[in-house]
């Protein structure tokens, strides 16, 4: 059966509140042929996601009336293999002291892309086998610092990838480690190995995009359009950094894919 997440605006709602409705749905699931598999929710913006395993998505809100009577705002269709990458699971969260409640996980998530300066070029100039070479060497930087960093590889671009992290501070750090360990591969290298990286933060499921639609293009975009060695973050990443410092506004740019210019700082890293 296909796989949805939807997403619920419900603000005044408790954490408590919100799992006694999963509770509820899980009770009446049965009779529907739906599995609910796990939730998310934020208290502080009033969102939940609940990720559902339904025949189709007038059966799963089906069970939602049945069971509390709150309807999803929004629904799309996902894959599971995308949905753990992204939000790092596809299950309820086992609590980490038996017994206790598990954490409330609120989905915001933090995309970055890396991406190869002039990666066409350095195939021209290199050749495709060692071309490939620094490509590996590029990917073997940047997984050490997600690994590092709590970060998760969500696709290879091929001269880049895309990751996701469930704090905004914890993707800005990966993206300054990852420029330092490209500063130092430089130092010990003969041909030299350039990378932008680019940030942004959302939600899973808004306005009927895909899984993390708006943001994932963001993220893109501003990698697209940063300096190379440079790290360029969107106004929500910035907003999120508890140290402002190491931030320089680079004014509004425009973006393809967005009507209107959008605000995009740089982290300093060195």
């Amino acid at each position: 059966m296909p796989i949805f997440l939807d997403r619920h605006d419900l603000k005044g709602l408790t954490a408590a509140d919100i799992a006694e409705a999963h509770r509820k749905d899980l009770t009446v699931q049965g009779r529907y042929g739906v599995r609910f598999l796990t939730y998310w929710f934020d208290d502080t913006r009033g969102t939940a996601f609940c990720l559902i395993d339904a025949p189709n998505i007038e059966t799963a809100m089906r069970v939602h009336d049945e069971a509390h009577g709150a309807i999803a705002r929004d629904v799309i269709e996902v894959d599971l293999s995308a949905v753990e990458a992204f939000l790092g699971r596809v299950s309820d969260p086992t609590p980490a002291v038996q017994g206790s409640k598990p954490a409330i996980d609120p989905a915001m998530r933090t995309i970055m892309f890396t991406d190869i300066v002039d990666s066409t070029g350095m195939t021209a100039r290199l050749g495709d086998v060692r071309a490939v070479e620094m490509v590996r060497a590029h990917d073997a930087l940047v997984r050490r610092a997600l690994n590092d960093k709590g970060g998760r590889e969500v696709k290879h671009t091929g001269d880049g990838i895309m990751a996701s992290f469930d704090d905004v501070l914890a993707g800005v750090e990966c993206a300054r480690a990852i420029q330092q360990a490209f500063d130092a591969f430089n130092l010990a290298s003969r041909e030299k190995l350039q990378v932008r990286i680019g940030l942004d933060a959302g939600e899973p499921v808004a306005d009927h995009n895909d899984l993390f639609g708006a943001t994932v293009q963001m993220a893109a975009r501003l990698c697209q359009s940063a300096e190379p060695d440079t790290i360029v973050v969107s106004e929500v990443v910035s907003g999120r950094l508890p140290d402002r410092a190491k931030l320089m506004n680079l004014g509004q740019r425009a973006l393809k894919g967005f009507a209107q210019p959008v605000a995009a700082f740089e982290v300093t890293w060195r």
